[in-house]
């Protein structure tokens, strides 16, 4: 049993002490970080969330005092009653905010004793991430783990803040809700008093801050749980956290102007600067120059269409593409044309993993082009190529033939990988762009229909409507993302707003009036009693806090994350449960 703090309270944390004050007799209380004894004297350092200080245990100011301090080990708990006073010349440690004083302890107390812990508690472990997560509750006591939850805190208040400042209210909206699933599948859960029926786990709170703009509340809010039952990829989670905006009576400009604002004050706990003007690119120029919709512009090597040049060459490889409908793209590795033919071989390898069929390469070096199909291409075709990539001695050009989706994705992660792999993405900046001018559909082959880009009721751009029937393909959706250094922050859209204009949009993706009325009937409805023309964004917050902790694990910025197989190595969950429960749900599982 651990001594007890009835009459003890705490006055101090450990992290805010300093020289101010000296003299002062204070109580601390934490963890053990380290115990060292100095033939006589006896120093601990003790943590608690704010930070570390030395405590001196001294025979000769409290016998009893240092007799408990030579039981001392790592993560006990305890409590110190003594003075602050400063330390000796050369022992002063500039690392730390406590390092120009100690406490000098008067009474110590043992709250709780610790098992030697499976992991250090310090910033540089050696441990993996399974042992980690297992033992998250020891992990977080880390102190760069303690500082990422801290922050998040931060962030979280601070867009609060900021939303309240501007008018918006934060309303909760349904965890147990109707399942109409349209993108990733939903988690299911069965109804015991309904019994056959199941309630879902929502995806995001998309078609209740609609209906909130419905109900008159004009500008919404919420740090909104999530849930996706999809694979999951390196930073992807089974549940995330959103913030989740709505506002009644706005065009996308009036959103961009707020957004604006909610990301200077975020990114501010941080120190990065936020331009006061977010610049805005299409989503066929982020394609056509990138390759992708989420564009890195922190360095360049952007894609040039090479397709006008080689269309009527002898080089059947790039000519047939182009006649097929394809496309023949590449990018300029500036001063890479040194790469060893194992690197070059490495990169043909790194575009066959998105469907590439190979990769041409051409070297300018040593005043020599040198290239395995420089023998298929004519002099003028070569020069023109050369033109067209801006290339000069010491570049390596990099190209692909395939179709147009094919190529933009095998070059825009190339180019990525390269940019990693070599170091020529500058640390320390922060480009952010606004993407916008999406098509409204995409067509899924697969399927031979058409998918929404982002969600059913995104509204087309005005000028756009008129197409619908027609030639969906064409539609631009007046949706937007938010893109920082090759991330997607967050992304929203203009909505539908009145029941025909939905119901159309609901038809080019095949959806009979039966399917619509079964799903989205209570929706369709409310379009009946007046909606405001309304929009709004939803932010990743893990994804946001992973750039602004400047970590690059997803993981790292949830307090008790899932593992990539969307399983909790802590808690062991997801787990069986007992044929009672089964039964009382009217479950039975197949053996």
């Amino acid at each position: 049993m651990g001594e007890t703090i009835k009459d003890f309270k705490r006055t101090h944390l450990c992290g805010e002490i300093s020289k101010k004050n000296e003299s002062q007799e204070i109580i601390i209380m934490g963890w053990v970080q380290k115990r060292r004894d100095h033939g006589g004297v006896i120093f601990a350092d003790i943590r608690d969330r704010s930070g570390i200080i030395q405590v001196v245990f001294n025979p000769d100011i409290g016998e009893e005092s240092f007799s408990k301090a030579d039981q001392l080990r790592s993560e006990y708990v305890v409590a110190v009653k003594g003075e602050v006073e400063l330390r000796p010349e050369g022992n002063i440690n500039p690392d730390i905010y406590t390092g120009e004083i100690e406490i000098k302890c008067q009474e110590l107390r043992i709250l709780d004793k610790a098992k030697t812990p499976p992991i250090q508690v310090e910033d540089d472990i050696d441990a993996g991430e399974d042992i980690r997560l297992k033992y998250r509750y020891l992990d977080l006591r880390r102190p760069k783990m303690t500082q990422i939850v801290g922050l998040r805190h931060k962030i979280t208040k601070a867009t609060r803040d900021y939303l309240d400042q501007n008018g918006f209210w934060e309303i909760e909206t349904p965890i147990l809700t109707k399942s109409t699933p349209e993108g990733a599948r939903d988690y299911l859960v069965p109804s015991r008093v309904n019994p056959g029926q199941f309630f879902a786990l929502p995806q995001s709170p998309q078609i209740f801050k609609q209906l909130l703009m419905v109900s008159g509340m004009e500008r919404y809010f919420q740090i909104a749980r999530c849930f996706r039952d999809e694979d999951l990829r390196a930073n992807r989670q089974p549940e995330f956290t959103q913030i989740d905006m709505e506002m009644s009576f706005v065009n996308r400009e009036d959103v961009f102007e707020i957004t604006n604002g909610l990301m200077k004050k975020i990114f501010a706990e941080v120190d990065i600067d936020v331009p006061d003007k977010i610049k805005k690119m299409s989503y066929q120029e982020a394609m056509e120059r990138f390759g992708t919709d989420k564009p890195d512009l922190r360095f360049g090597m952007e894609l040039k269409d090479l397709s006008p040049i080689v269309e009527n060459s002898n080089f059947n490889i790039f000519s047939g593409t182009v006649k097929s409908g394809g496309q023949v793209k590449g990018i300029n590795y500036k001063g890479g044309a040194d790469s060893s033919r194992s690197i070059i071989d490495n990169f043909e390898e790194h575009v066959k993993l998105f469907k590439a069929k190979g990769l041409a390469w051409i070297a300018l070096r040593d005043g020599e082009l040198k290239s395995p199909i420089a023998k298929f291409l004519s002099k003028e075709e070569l020069d023109n190529i050369l033109t067209k990539m801006n290339a000069e001695e010491g570049d390596l050009l990099l190209i692909v033939a395939d179709k147009a989706s094919i190529v933009a994705n095998a070059l825009s992660n190339l180019r990525l990988k390269i940019a990693k792999d070599f170091d020529l993405i500058p640390s320390e900046v922060y480009k952010f762009v606004w993407i916008i001018d999406f098509p409204l559909f995409e067509y899924d082959e697969e399927e031979d229909c058409f998918q929404s880009k982002h969600h059913p009721f995104a509204a087309p751009v005005d000028e756009d409507i008129d197409k619908l029937e027609k030639d969906p393909a064409s539609v631009r959706a007046d949706a937007y993302d938010l893109v920082l250094n090759g991330e997607e922050l967050g992304g929203g859209s203009i909505r539908i707003n009145n029941r025909p204009l939905q119901q159309k949009v609901f038809s080019v993706l095949s959806m009979s009036e039966k399917e619509q009325q079964e799903k989205f009937g209570f929706l369709l409805e409310a379009f009946d009693y007046g909606t405001p023309p309304h929009g709004g964004i939803a932010f990743g917050m893990d994804r946001l806090m992973m750039i602004t902790a400047r970590t690059d694990s997803i993981r790292d910025v949830i307090a008790f994350p899932k593992t990539q197989r969307a399983t909790s190595l802590l808690t062991n969950a997801p787990s069986k449960v007992s044929k009672k429960q089964l039964k009382e749900l009217g479950l039975s599982l197949r053996s």
